[in-house]
């Protein structure tokens, strides 16, 4: 996939680098359930209403883990300082970086995702950067696809996984630097310290 397959106004919004083995262009909605396959507007965050929730193929691999599992996932932009550059990707040929804690690396091992695909005619671009979608309506998924091997996947796609025993150093550092980032399910994190 190069930069003109994909939606035009996303690139503006400077999207995640590709990765290796990266589709075409497509939502999906991830899960551990896999006998979904009709999706309802549900209660989220802000004063948007009920929404179907997705997510676009570049910023998938955010959730190449368990539901729960608390992670950060970072990548440079045309912002991103030389300093902090060399301070995250430095000693690394990885352009996409993610974090989990020890503590759920062996669920990452076991889980089993499904993937479905989502038709994109009901949902728009969510203002919150990071590739997410949603849609007022029912949506219908259009094709299933099973996400297993999680950790092989990160490295067939070129990103770096890294575990650390608490993801909060990490976490007070790319909060406060100009690489851009998304963070999942940090609520289950371990405590600070």
């Amino acid at each position: 996939m190069t930069a003109a397959d994909y939606p035009e106004h996303l690139l503006a919004r400077q999207p995640a680098p590709p990765f290796e083995g990266e589709g075409p262009f497509a939502l999906w909605h991830f899960s551990e359930d896999p006998s979904l396959a009709r999706f309802e507007p549900r209660a989220g965050n802000g004063p948007a209403g009920p929404l179907v929730w997705a997510v676009d193929t570049r910023h998938a691999p955010m959730f190449w883990f368990p539901r729960d599992c608390p992670r950060g996932c970072i990548w440079p932009v045309a912002g991103t300082t030389t300093a902090d550059r060399e301070r995250f990707f430095g000693l690394t040929a990885a352009r996409r970086i993610h974090v989990i804690e020890a503590a759920w690396l062996d669920r990452m091992r076991e889980c089993r995702l499904y993937a479905y695909r989502m038709p994109a005619a009901p949902f728009r671009a969510h203002d919150v950067v990071g590739g997410y979608w949603v849609a007022a309506e029912p949506v219908d998924a259009v094709e299933r696809v099973v996400i297993d091997d999680l950790l092989g996947r990160h490295a067939r796609a070129g990103i770096e996984l890294r575990v650390s025993p608490s993801i909060w150093p990490f976490w007070r550092e790319v909060a406060i630097s100009t690489i851009e980032f998304s963070g999942s399910r940090l609520r289950n994190a371990a405590a600070a310290s």
